[in-house]
């Protein structure tokens, strides 16, 4: 299955584009409207791209009346991404979710100082308050992100997004002070690749959930990687700022079937078949 990373694609804006993929992840939606972090927020760097957005959204309520109405009207598949700031807060939001594809749980995002529970807390109280699919995002910053795997598995994750964006920071090059507002942001690109590969590889070697690998992915090569790794599927990030057609290019270069048939071809079969110990 071939996704947007949440946060990079807005479906609404461009549907030509989210149609392209199989299915569509939604912005994280916290229970309250946040305005983010103040700008500058995004910056391009040699080695990616840094953003503070700070989980910037309308809030749940305002999300259930009107923009999953408008996202349910483009007839995809939807993944909501969920976050909070403690477990009450993504159970309650799991809990008025209806008739969606899955609900992606946020752990990871580096761009807000407020301290969630612990994954598996979270992953616990959103179990009791749901039966739709739970995906848990997870942080490679972890120091050992497969024991948070092998965690959220125990308390009912069905399955694992990695990796989110990790924290890096930019200066000036006139001034040498932080480009970003905030100081620090995420990193998202080429360059988290290998950080995530590894992450996939030590995950899917410590629980048998299901896994959507994302971080660098801009080539079917990638993917092909991905895969090897332990992932069964694949989102797209950063590279959809720059190439809005991304997921056409690569379902051409590994003759990937269009998102209406929703099945891997073959030879993507056999690499997964494949896959690393």
């Amino acid at each position: 299955m071939l996704l947007n990373a949440s946060g990079c694609l807005d479906a609404l804006i461009a549907p030509d584009v989210a149609r392209q993929l199989d299915g569509f992840v939604t912005k994280t939606i916290t229970p309250l409207p946040r305005e983010g972090n103040a700008p500058p927020r995004i910056a391009e760097t040699a080695y990616g791209m840094l953003n503070a957005i700070g989980l910037a959204n309308p809030g749940r309520e305002r999300f259930l009346a009107d923009t999953l109405p408008q996202l349910r009207e483009l007839a995809l598949p939807l993944w909501i991404s969920v976050g909070g700031f403690c477990a009450a807060d993504y159970a309650e939001t799991c809990a008025r979710l209806h008739d969606v594809e899955a609900i992606e749980l946020n752990f990871s995002c580096p761009n807000v100082d407020e301290a969630a529970d612990s994954a598996a807390e979270i992953v616990a109280a959103c179990r009791a308050a749901t039966p739709l699919p739970l995906y848990a995002k997870l942080s490679a910053a972890h120091p050992d992100v497969a024991e948070v795997a092998r965690a959220v598995a125990t308390a009912g994750a069905d399955g694992l997004s990695l990796i989110n964006t990790l924290r890096g920071l930019a200066l000036d090059p006139r001034t040498l002070k932080p480009t970003l507002a905030r100081g620090t942001g995420g990193l998202s690109g080429p360059s988290l690749k290998p950080v995530a590969l590894a992450a996939v590889h030590a995950c899917h070697a410590a629980t048998d959930l299901p896994i959507v690998g994302m971080g660098g992915i801009t080539t079917a090569q990638d993917v092909v990687e991905f895969l090897v790794c332990g992932a069964q599927h694949v989102a797209l990030g950063t590279v959809l700022f720059a190439d809005p057609d991304a997921p056409k290019r690569i379902r051409d270069a590994l003759g990937v079937v269009q998102p209406d048939d929703r099945r891997l071809s073959a030879r993507l079969l056999e690499f997964r078949a494949n896959a690393v110990a």
